[in-house]
């Protein structure tokens, strides 16, 4: 369970642009998903974003200068680990990312994700222009007519797909591996038969991406080439046995049009960090394939 567990706006945390930081890595999912939201919203200039592009056995996540700066750019520091100290001396937990930073506080907002995805698509709105803003559109991310149906698919879509993932590949017991896989294989059965309803097409609920597309998206884009041969989730594939899910996930990575935010899904996919990240769950060697990492349309 993450630690900080803060929202924006309230008392302590007002929406203000310029003032939040959000650290972030790449190759992770959960730091993917707010790295769209935040796109999707349009909030370049109002959440300051910094990559940590490096993870150390020892130190956790760290600034390499590999594809982000070689030091934090707010107070110089090579450790995530050292953000999570500033906020609190005595914390002893797990260094995370993605998180979100008050600079003016200079505390922690939050460092769970699906939390941050939703301060994004609806805790800044007022600074944003109008169009932009949830209330106006006519197609907002998080519908008010779908909000239980899209936190219900959620939430056993984080359970059993986005962490089942991960029970799968770091199972210590054949018992538990046995539980986790046919958990996992049993919701992506379940997902591809969602779509076969003519409501749930082409996305998860009709003709707009909501939220639920995009947390189920950044496991699904890394499940092929990550997660069926490292993370040992090798009773079938995405490409080869989900035809309905495969096309959802490809209309979701090569689409550029204004439902994408001009193709917000593929531009902040980065297949290698997501193959290099992982090695560690092996023998040190990243799979090279399956080639192409997403087919074309």
């Amino acid at each position: 369970m993450s630690r900080f567990r803060n929202f924006i706006p309230s008392e302590h945390f007002p929406a203000e642009a310029d003032r939040y930081v959000l650290y972030y890595n790449a190759c992770c999912p959960w730091a993917h998903r707010t790295i769209i939201a935040h796109a999707m919203k349009g909030l370049g200039e109002v959440v300051q974003l910094v990559e940590a592009d490096a993870r150390d056995p020892a130190h956790g996540w760290w600034f390499s200068g590999r594809r982000g700066p070689e030091r934090d750019p707010i107070y110089g520091i090579k450790y995530v680990r050292d953000l999570y100290m500033r906020a609190d001396p005595q914390y002893n937990g797990r260094v995370t990312v993605p998180l979100l930073w008050d600079k003016k506080n200079q505390t922690i907002v939050s460092n769970e994700s699906s939390e941050i995805v939703r301060m994004f698509f609806e805790g800044f709105d007022q600074l944003l222009p109008l169009e932009m803003r949830e209330v106006n559109k006519l197609n907002p991310l998080i519908p008010q007519y779908l909000r239980a149906d899209i936190d219900e698919v959620n939430g056993w879509v984080y359970d059993t797909v986005n962490n089942g993932v991960y029970k799968v590949g770091f199972a210590r017991s054949q018992a538990a591996y046995d539980d986790a896989i046919t958990k996992l294989f049993s919701s992506l059965d379940r997902l591809e038969a969602h779509l076969a309803d003519p409501r749930h097409q082409p996305y998860l609920f009709g003709e707009h991406i909501t939220e639920a597309d995009i947390r189920l998206f950044t496991t699904l884009i890394r499940f092929d080439m990550v997660y069926y041969t490292l993370f040992k989730c090798n009773v079938k594939m995405i490409r080869l046995d989900y035809p309905r899910l495969h096309d959802w996930l490809r209309r979701l990575y090569w689409d550029e049009g204004p439902e994408t935010s001009g193709g917000v899904f593929k531009l902040t996919t980065n297949f290698p960090a997501s193959g290099y990240a992982q090695v560690s769950a092996g023998n040190g060697i990243v799979p090279a394939g399956p080639l192409p990492h997403i087919l074309p349309l």
